[in-house]
């Protein structure tokens, strides 16, 4: 098998495991609300140290990533990432469970930086478009993990156990693939951030994954209490497994699509699709119409992220690294900040009126990205 083959096999390794492990967080948040007899604003403020400590992995992964090759920060902060997740399992007060959780999030921080740095300099190996291929593996592992944590939860498996189980498979994993990763990717130049006026490419970038990033956060903290609490059904991680099943096969296909139809267009379908998918979750709480809601919203959110970090590795200004970096900055605050405003909107409404402020961030997404190509047109892939 050629050097290249074993590369991607080994940071898709990583990339399923990430989504194993984060999905397998976000399907026991309603354990966790039951658990600590909390309401939904309490809940928004318990996720909200998330988008916090992951604020303080930016300047520390940007340094990591322009100082060594990006294989070793990838691996260290997956890896402490996966422990946290484990030493989640055993929290006994919100104090601890606080701290466990800020550590959990800055260290996946660390990770996400890496992983997608090494995914950018692997998809200039290939001819063909691949990184849509590494997202979807991040779905899938998702998928993977709602569909342990429903045969866990069936088999009412404590939670500490189940974190454990995964946390320990996962680490396993990710050091057999560790050796196959990409040496020598450290850029030469582009390393510093520069403060001042923002880069005009990558502050638009940011915005647009911001909203598309608060609606994968909210999905992924809220749909299993969604599916609880308003559609009322006793197995509440349907909802969430839909959702995951349809992003991760939209993005299995969404680099053949891209080829076709290009960028610009994928944006503006893709904001449609979230946009009408959680109108109809929202405007109908039945089971099979919210199931057809989270499938729509899943399949649009597939091809934002992927097709923004691979704008970002074009930017004139900044490393691959730092420009993720700052990306991902805004990525981050969004998937985490997502689920922190749904908790304050449904504990001052309620749960519907959140979703439908996730309807209005998806939509977003179109004009935002029009503006972008217009600016910035001559720089899509």
């Amino acid at each position: 098998m050629e050097t290249r083959s074993k590369q991607r096999i080994a940071l898709s390794t990583f990339f399923f495991l990430s989504g194993l492990c984060f999905s397998t967080w976000a399907s026991r948040i309603p354990t966790l609300k039951s658990t600590l007899d909390i309401n939904e604003a309490e809940l928004g403020s318990l996720l909200f140290v998330m988008p916090i400590s992951s604020m303080f992995g930016l300047p520390v992964s940007g340094w990591l990533v322009s100082k060594f090759d990006s294989r070793l920060p990838l691996f260290v902060g997956f890896v402490l990432h996966a422990v946290f997740l484990l030493l989640i399992g055993f929290a006994t007060s919100i104090a601890m469970l606080v701290v466990l959780i800020s550590f959990f999030a800055f260290f996946m921080r660390i990770f996400n930086i890496a992983v997608n740095t090494q995914s950018l300099t692997l998809q200039k190996m290939f001819e063909k478009k691949i990184n849509g291929s590494f997202h979807g593996l991040w779905s899938l592992g998702g998928i993977a993990g709602v569909g342990v944590s429903t045969i866990m939860l069936g088999l009412e498996v404590p939670m500490d156990i189940h974190l454990a189980l995964v946390a320990v498979v996962s680490i396993l994993f990710a050091g057999l693939a560790y050796r196959h990763l990409i040496v020598g990717d450290k850029s030469e130049s582009g390393n510093k951030l520069q403060f001042g006026k923002p880069d005009s490419q990558i502050l638009l970038l940011g915005i647009l994954i911001l909203f598309a990033a608060i609606c994968e956060g909210g999905m992924f903290d809220w749909s299993g209490v969604y599916f609880k609490e308003v559609i009322k059904v006793e197995i509440f991680t349907a909802g969430y497994l839909i959702f995951m099943t349809c992003m991760a096969f939209s993005r299995f296909v969404s680099d053949m699509v891209v080829n076709k139809i290009g960028m610009k267009a994928m944006y503006a379908i893709s904001s449609v699709m979230i946009a009408i998918g959680m109108a109809i979750a929202v405007v109908f709480p039945t089971f099979w119409l919210a199931m057809l809601g989270f499938s729509l919203v899943g399949l649009g959110t597939a091809a934002v992220v992927p097709m923004t970090f691979l704008l970002a590795g074009t930017s004139r200004k900044y490393s691959p690294g730092i420009s993720l970096s700052i990306v991902v900055t805004y990525a981050m605050i969004g998937i985490l900040l997502g689920p922190v405003l749904i908790g304050y909107i449904a504990h001052a409404f309620n749960l519907r009126a959140s979703f439908a402020f996730l309807a209005l961030a998806g939509l977003a997404i179109w004009p935002i990205s029009r503006y972008y190509f217009k600016k910035h047109g001559g720089l899509e892939l």
